[in-house]
């Protein structure tokens, strides 16, 4: 974008703004890490970025930014990792005490914190009947047929503004609810009649392992049907592999994370990202370490 401008700057200096932003930014990071963490209710994905490293020179490696959402206070934490593995979920969540919504990836049903309730993500299980609807339409459309019943009822909760949580609930449990038991009867009476590695017997599988975490959503006004919130967030990494090819190394892939956070944060709550980051590189070198939690993007 310089050179479109006959501005010529060398990449050792660009490379330098970043890091330095990035250094000034990171106590700011960690300000937003231990908030996030002290909430109840977080969503989780994750997405791979690669990068360069020194373990394998001249190649490329895969690592993956773990992205966790407080749909409560609207901020995103990107914590980078080496794996995907559970590992770097245990380490984060060692502190969090709550509900954690997911796609059902796997490692998140075996962490080591005992203090942790899982939700599941509708949208999730209704892609798998989407895959079904060439291998078995009447079951898939049935089953799409009372998703869309439970996504109508979101509508007309978004519809009524400044609903309470209490309010909400009782919206779901009037409405959602019996839904969700119509659909969990049909689900369990239904897989015996399916071959269960059909595309129509992974989504009653997917749906029936999951189907407390799926359902539980209705057991509290803060909690969301999915996790749609989370992976548009996640769409920033997306974008940007599009104009780079991989991260230089492990710690260029963290310093990614840090502003992948702040312009996330930024985005959900409306929020101008340079006028933001602006403002706070302005002051945050001079500002006492215990109200960096100030600067945190959050809509006025």
């Amino acid at each position: 974008m310089f050179k479109q401008q006959d501005v010529t700057i060398a990449k050792s200096t660009i490379n330098g703004w970043f890091n330095t932003t990035c250094n000034l930014l990171e106590p700011l990071y960690q300000a937003l890490k231990t908030r996030i963490m002290a909430t109840d209710y977080l969503m989780a994905d994750e997405i791979p970025i690669s990068e360069l490293t020194k373990d394998k020179p001249g190649a490329t490696y895969k690592g993956y930014h773990l992205v966790y959402y407080d749909p409560i206070n609207k901020w995103v934490l990107f914590d980078y990792r080496k794996a995907r593995g559970r590992e770097g979920q245990d380490e984060l969540l060692e502190t969090f005490s709550g509900y954690l919504q997911t796609d059902g990836y796997t490692a998140y049903t075996n962490l080591k914190s005992k203090s942790i309730t899982l939700l599941a993500c509708i949208a999730h299980a209704r892609r798998k009947f989407e895959h079904a609807l060439d291998n078995d339409r009447p079951r898939a459309e049935f089953a799409l047929l009372k998703i869309q019943q439970l996504y109508q009822v979101e509508a007309n909760i978004r519809e009524q503004e400044e609903l309470s949580a209490d309010e909400i609930k009782a919206i779901h449990q009037q409405h959602s609810l019996p839904v969700l038991l119509e659909m969990e009867t049909w689900l369990k009476k239904e897989i015996h009649q399916v071959l269960p590695k059909s595309a129509i017997g992974i989504a009653f599988a997917y749906n029936l392992n999951l189907w407390s975490r799926l359902a539980r959503y209705v057991e509290d006004g803060r909690f969301l049907i999915d996790n749609n919130l989370i992976e548009n967030s996640i769409r920033l990494v997306a974008l940007g592999r599009k104009n780079y090819l991989f991260a230089g190394s492990h710690e260029a892939a963290q310093q990614a994370a840090i502003i992948y956070s702040f312009l996330a944060s930024s985005k959900i709550n409306i929020i101008e990202p340079f006028s933001w980051l602006r403002q706070t590189l302005s002051v945050i070198p001079d500002y006492p370490a215990n109200q960096l939690h100030t600067f945190l993007p959050r809509q006025k």
